[in-house]
């Protein structure tokens, strides 16, 4: 079989299920494309059939073997046991497998993280700062807070050497106390690899009621399908401005103390498009290269496009291959740079951004044009905030030094001459 363009793709065990009730998580109502009674999790057959072609097409000698949700933790450790034998059966020999996990944190046990230390997992847990924060939106389907359970699993974690990171939305309830967030994360957390992902819950008139609600807890049927459409936010929405100003704050904490220590991916990929380079989708030109694929096999153009009129085929149907270099899905990555505005074509900071993901680009250009997006206000200033001191760190990198030498042009972390070279 003929690779198939570098991607990535997330698959979903245990479909939309999860045992928490996050009011945010929009993703809790992908369980409406499958019948009520089928089950959300993921079979044998399509376990081997997704691991198989996942190492047939895979382009590169690291493969990673992702798993996301819901929560993708409720299929059982006997199922990544057997997708850890499967995945070394079908491997090629020039390949090696990282295995990776997003999950809750939760249920995470001490037997659990001997198993992801054992197998070399990359694990992500899902929290949103201190306590108060975290349980604003990040509930049980009872409505309590999952703080505790979330720290218990991430002690484990620890405890275990397991490769973590966290992952952090950035919404209403946090929106405006960076620092207090990212200090909890590198002091208390003793995280050193954080990803900082807005929230941006979309609505129409139709379903702002239902959305303010919450998406979590026992809703059952009442519960509708969430698409990328409509030009409303929820009250949990974080607002452009204070996206802008919560990075704008971390950054500057980070530039004076933490390059080389502690890892923001924002800012890794905000130094990647300085130099050049494109190192996630959302700043990417164009997208497509992040699929994801459902517990029956379904594959989807994108983990934020989960809807029928974005849906590839089947890997049961049709291989991963066809799939990911399908036309369908080099539109729908084409698109991204074809329907940016005029606006954000003549932006300056157009070449750290490119419209970032086409999901929240929903609002109207300062002249009107359709497509900007909710978040362009944050962005811009907070690219426009760091170009000096990533123009020093490209040009640090590009010398063969150390991005973090950056700390030492002045005393309060503005970039200034470039150190002298020993």
């Amino acid at each position: 079989m003929q690779a198939a363009p570098d991607y990535h793709l997330l698959a979903k065990p245990a479909g939309a299920a999860c045992n928490l009730g996050c009011k945010y998580c929009f993703f809790l109502s992908k369980e409406n494309l499958y019948a009520p009674r089928e089950s959300p999790l993921m079979g044998e057959e399509v376990l081997e059939t997704y691991l198989r072609q996942l190492m047939e097409s895979s382009p590169g000698p690291q493969v990673q073997v992702a798993w996301q949700g819901g929560e993708p933790m409720l299929r059982g450790l006997d199922f990544y046991r057997r997708s850890v034998e499967l995945a070394e059966k079908h491997r090629q020999p020039h390949q090696r497998i990282l295995h990776t996990m997003q999950t809750n944190g939760t249920l995470v046990d001490d037997e659990w993280a001997a198993f992801f230390k054992e197998n070399g997992y990359l694990v992500g847990i899902s929290f949103d700062g201190p306590r108060e924060m975290h349980d604003a939106y990040r509930i049980d389907k009872q409505g309590r807070g999952s703080f505790d359970d979330v720290l218990r699993g991430w002690n484990s974690l620890r405890r275990h050497g397991v490769d973590t990171n966290v992952l952090c939305t950035v919404n209403a309830a946090n929106q405006d106390h960076p620092l207090e967030v990212y200090r909890f994360f590198r002091d208390e957390l003793q995280a050193r690899y954080i990803q900082l992902i807005p929230i941006v819950e979309r609505a129409t008139e139709q379903t702002i009621a239902f959305a303010n609600g919450g998406w979590g807890g026992n809703r059952g049927t009442d519960r509708p399908l969430y698409r990328q459409e409509g030009s409303l936010v929820t009250e949990r929405t974080v607002s452009a401005e204070a996206f802008g100003r919560f990075l704008v704050a971390i950054f500057d904490e980070w530039i004076r103390r933490d390059v080389g220590e502690v890892f923001v991916t924002t800012f890794d990929v905000a130094l990647g498009s300085w130099m050049g380079q494109h190192n996630s989708c959302v700043v990417a030109p164009t997208c497509g290269a992040a699929l994801t694929m459902e517990h029956n096999g379904d594959v989807y153009s994108c983990d934020h496009y989960v809807e029928e009129a974005h849906k590839l085929g089947n890997v049961k149907d049709a291989s991963l291959e066809a799939l990911v270099s399908s036309e369908q899905q080099r539109r729908f990555g084409q698109a991204k740079f074809d329907t940016l505005p005029a606006y954000c074509k003549q932006c300056p900071v157009l070449f750290a951004c490119y419209g970032e993901c086409p999901r929240n680009r929903f609002i109207a250009t300062p002249d009107g044009e359709a497509g900007l997006n909710y978040l362009c206000a944050g962005y811009k200033a907070f690219f426009q905030h760091i170009d000096a001191p990533m123009k020093a760190m490209a040009e640090l990198v590009r010398s063969g030094r150390y991005a973090e030498e950056i700390m030492q042009a002045s005393p309060n972390g503005s970039p200034g001459p470039l150190p002298a070279t020993a």
